[in-house]
């Protein structure tokens, strides 16, 4: 996307956080393990996490520029100058402790997209062609990662810059598109009257309250009807042939907005 980031890396996050800072912008800075002290103590005490601008000019009227000068200190030192809960944390990081544990394999808590409409009028059928839109986009990335929803919520910016949310938990977790867009419509109307009188230039989805889709909990009676039948069709058209492969009349010659690669779930 042409868009700067900086990675920093580390044995613990606090020194992964330092190393991003120190390589920004647009860098990449790897900390190696046994040099991290080496690193750490020739930056400035402004490189610690907590150290401000009072903290900050605290230690440096006692003489303490570095972190390394910081870290010679002796803990009952450090409390003595800053208090009992800084002078410990500060004693902590200049030795690079962080006892905080990096838990990999974290799955996102919601799934959203939003368009952005402009300042425009628009009327209730082209509000509800986006609504389709968004709806239809993130079905499909809640099947292909194998996550179903309890709760739907539109995202409404208005006219005068102000916003509003509206949300509705189903009585059951779903990945069905139709379900879906049937609360998401519902919640749209309801806003109508809003969006009338301070007209609208943004509209979000997000979808919250995820679980996983694979352990579902059946509802009767049991038909043997599927009824996401269709979404398994059009994601298998879509994963094989391209996502423009097949549309909704309704969105045909449409700009359904930016679209952008995703990280896994």
């Amino acid at each position: 996307m042409g868009l700067p980031i900086t990675v920093g890396v580390a044995t613990t996050k606090f020194l992964a956080k330092v190393a991003s800072a120190v390589a920004k912008p647009d860098g990449l800075l790897v900390v190696p393990p046994g040099g991290e002290l080496d690193f750490l103590h020739p930056l400035p005490v402004e490189r610690l996490w907590g150290v401000g601008q009072v903290t900050g000019r605290k230690l440096r009227e006692r003489g303490l520029v570095t972190v390394g000068e910081v870290a010679h200190l002796a803990e009952p030192t450090l409390v003595s100058i800053l208090g009992r809960a800084a002078g410990r944390h500060l004693h902590a990081l200049a030795h690079n402790r962080d006892p905080r544990r990096v838990r990999g394999r974290r799955r996102r808590r919601s799934m959203g997209a939003q368009r952005a409409l402009g300042r425009s009028p628009r009327s209730p059928d082209e509000l509800d062609t986006v609504l389709v839109g968004l709806v239809d986009r993130l079905a499909r990335r809640l099947r292909a990662a194998r996550r179903v929803c309890r709760t739907v919520t539109i995202r409404l910016r208005f006219g005068d810059f102000s916003r509003a949310t509206r949300s509705h938990t189903l009585p059951g977790a779903t990945a069905q598109t139709p379900t879906i867009l049937a609360a998401a419509r519902e919640l749209l109307a309801a806003a109508l009257p809003l969006v009338r009188r301070r007209g609208i230039t943004l509209l979000g989805v997000s979808l919250t309250n995820l679980g996983d889709g694979r352990a579902i909990q059946l509802a009767l009676p049991l038909d043997r009807i599927r009824p996401n039948a269709l979404d398994a069709a059009l994601d298998d058209i879509r994963d094989r042939f391209g996502t423009t492969a097949i549309t909704r009349a309704v969105l045909l010659g449409r700009d359904t907005g930016l679209t952008v690669p995703l990280l896994p779930d």
